[in-house]
């Protein structure tokens, strides 16, 4: 009875723990256009660009800080990259209220992205070799769903309080959550190698050894398509509603809720098909599928209602929503001395393919347009996707209980 609360308390704090991070990274792509008009940026592609170059920068920290808090989740335990990475995520959003300059918010939005990148694969790492190979795919879809849901508070705080104070709400949730990450354990798996004379944490084995660094790709591919819809069709959609002609200027932070509401719906869904299914390959075949046409069905939206508009927005997250399966399956591909590292970098680096990805939208639009680079945007990622799919192995009921030789 004992060890089933353990298991229940560190899913809710994991959980809970995703939702403060979840707020916070979302955050700036809600109260992009409102901060930045406030800084004194008023031209509307100036809005665009220097929008999205902040958001690169916070990807950029999230794709170094992924490395750091991966590696030292092998090497000194799960907990202590939960109890680092919320510390400094919270203190830098709290800062970020106290912005007066673009320099300023580039290495702050740079800092919070480095500590945000440690919570998600901490999280999911923990539950995920706590739990037993049976239903840890439950414990890592609950996190998913609640946490995803963190973006909905987020749009509400930024309605309720001007954009500075939702910065401090989120830094103060962050530290508050502290307080509960006392009452969870370390996982038995890391605690019986802590002090055995292994490789731990090696990053740099996954780039050299041939074994582990084709399925490491793949698993970081598999996700590609995830962040060209979050950070482009989703960010941009005040663009792209008026490249379609809505009747109404669509609102950023808006569009960004009804994303993460039906991301969150999806997320459950795809976890507890990819139980349903015992298979974690054929749940993300079904939704990268499912995504490509919710993303095709959402570029045909030529002057459509503004609340038709937020209903395919609400539909392109939930066929993104694969993320607990997607992060699920990379922490089960790996052996314990190298599991953190893999499950944090993971979702990072797709994360972190954002600046390559909005170059690339970008290049295609001087020749083709903006909606065109969309459409061309979407095959590439996808068609990456699906090879990477192709490639990886199934992990339904692997047992994790076991050491890379690196």
């Amino acid at each position: 009875m004992n060890q089933q609360r353990t298991i229940i308390l560190s899913v809710i704090v994991a959980a809970l723990g995703y939702f403060v991070d979840i707020y916070d990274l979302l955050l700036f792509s809600i109260v992009r256009v409102q901060s930045l008009k406030s800084l004194g940026i008023t031209d509307p592609t100036a809005l665009k660009t220097i929008g999205l170059s902040l958001l690169n920068w916070q990807m950029w920290g999230m794709l170094f800080g992924g490395i750091i808090w991966g590696i030292y989740g092998d090497k000194k335990g799960r907990l202590s990259v939960l109890f680092g990475s919320i510390v400094v995520y919270s203190l830098a959003n709290i800062a970020n209220g106290f912005v007066q300059d673009v320099d300023s918010y580039k290495w702050l939005r740079f800092i919070a992205g480095f500590g945000l990148s440690g919570e998600l694969g901490a999280g999911i790492t923990l539950v995920s070799e706590i739990m037993s190979k049976e239903k840890r795919g439950y414990g890592t879809t609950v996190i998913a769903s609640i946490g995803i849901m963190g973006a909905i508070l987020a749009y509400f705080v930024s309605k309720m309080w001007d954009w500075r104070i939702a910065y401090f709400v989120g830094g103060g949730l962050g530290m508050s959550l502290l307080v509960l990450r006392v009452s969870i354990y370390e996982s038995g798996m890391f605690s019986q190698i802590k002090h055995q004379d292994v490789s731990k944490g090696n990053f740099i084995s996954l780039i050299t050894n041939i074994k582990l660094l084709p399925k490491y790709i793949w698993c970081i591919l598999v996700g590609f398509p995830t962040w060209f819809v979050v950070g482009i069709l989703v960010t941009l959609s005040p663009e792209f509603g008026k490249a379609f002609n809505i009747e109404s200027a669509v609102d950023a932070g808006q569009a960004v809720m009804w994303s993460y509401l039906g991301l969150s719906f999806g997320d459950l869904v795809s976890g507890l098909l990819s139980q349903w299914l015992q298979s974690r390959k054929k749940a993300l075949l079904i939704f990268h599928l499912l995504s490509t046409a919710m993303v095709l069905w959402y570029l045909n939206s030529s002057g459509i209602s503004l609340e038709y508009f937020y209903f395919k927005i609400a539909c392109l997250g939930f066929g993104v929503g694969y993320w607990a399966v997607f992060v699920t399956n990379a922490s089960e591909q790996f052996g314990t001395n190298i599991r953190s590292t893999v499950t944090t970098t993971v979702p990072n680096f797709a994360r972190g393919s954002l600046p390559l990805i909005t170059m690339m939208f970008f290049y295609f639009e001087k020749g083709y347009g903006f909606i065109q680079s969309a459409y061309i945007m979407t095959f590439i990622t996808i068609i990456i996707a699906l090879i990477a799919w192709y490639k990886m192995a199934e992990t339904f009921n692997k047992n994790l209980d076991y050491l890379e030789d690196i």
